[in-house]
């Protein structure tokens, strides 16, 4: 019989649309009890936590963050400490976009270091740093877990415009591996889950968006976009006992985009 994860606690970070909602209803549905964070808007995120409470029978809170202060994170899990008796899982998928990435999203020679590619730099690769070392002392104490960080396929293919998000991506995919060789003696799992381009807000915010929607279905093996859906099965598989020998890798999702 297939083990369950049920009553054990999920962290991810980025949770109130998008891939980061559907990941988190995938966990309460199979009866994980979800901590989820919040940019700004608390009343939608406590109605998306009441939500999810009313239709799984699980525990579910909402918390503010803003990935930009990586200070935060600390304060952050302690706050959950409060509510949570246990961590299993951490998924690191909030993401910026809009004017915190102005210099970092657009042509190579128009891109500002010193600017929005730092704080892509901090959002992708800071985030997930801070937010797994703070989730693996909790899984310590209860014999391990897993981790999981949303990456894409734009550090593997050219995405116009792209350029700094995608490089930051493969920073983080490889982030990742030197955790899962370090982690794993505490028999926590990291691995990355690395999305085709996704319908989503943070899609639409491109301003090349109809064009990458376009392009994306006609490279598409399947003919179509991704959907959240699509991410949220493979995060949550990561973190089953099916793929318990699954560490240091990342599982691409992206309807065949990358191989036409």
């Amino acid at each position: 019989m297939r083990a369950s994860n049920k009553g054990k606690t999920l962290v991810i970070t980025g949770a109130t649309k998008g891939i980061g909602k559907a990941i988190a209803e995938k966990f309460a549905s199979e009866g994980v009890n979800v901590a989820f964070t919040y940019n700004s808007n608390k009343e939608a995120a406590d109605t998306i936590a009441a939500d999810l409470e009313s239709r799984y029978g699980i525990k579910a809170r909402a918390y503010p963050l803003n990935i930009l202060e990586l200070d935060q994170f600390k304060p952050l899990f302690e706050a959950i400490d409060e509510d949570f008796d246990r961590i299993d899982f951490f998924v690191s998928n909030a993401m910026i976009y809009g004017r915190s990435v102005v210099g970092g999203y657009g042509k190579f020679m128009k891109l500002r270091p010193e600017k929005g590619l730092t704080n892509i730099w901090t959002a992708t690769v800071g985030a997930f740093v801070r937010g797994a070392q703070e989730a693996a002392k909790r899984m310590e104490k209860v014999g391990g877990g897993s981790i999981v960080t949303l990456s894409s396929t734009g550090n593997l293919i050219y995405i116009e415009n792209y350029a700094g998000h995608g490089t930051n991506k493969a920073a983080v995919e490889a982030m990742a591996r030197y955790a899962a060789v370090e982690l794993g003696e505490m028999g926590i799992r990291v691995n990355a889950v690395s999305g085709g381009p996704i319908d989503t807000d943070a899609l639409k915010a491109f301003t090349n968006y109809e064009e990458v929607k376009a392009e994306t279905i006609k490279r598409s093996a399947l003919d179509r976009m991704g959907k959240p859906e699509d991410l949220a099965g493979a995060a949550y598989f990561l973190c089953t006992d099916e793929a318990s020998w699954i560490t240091g890798q990342t599982i691409v999702v992206d309807g065949g985009t990358t191989f036409r």
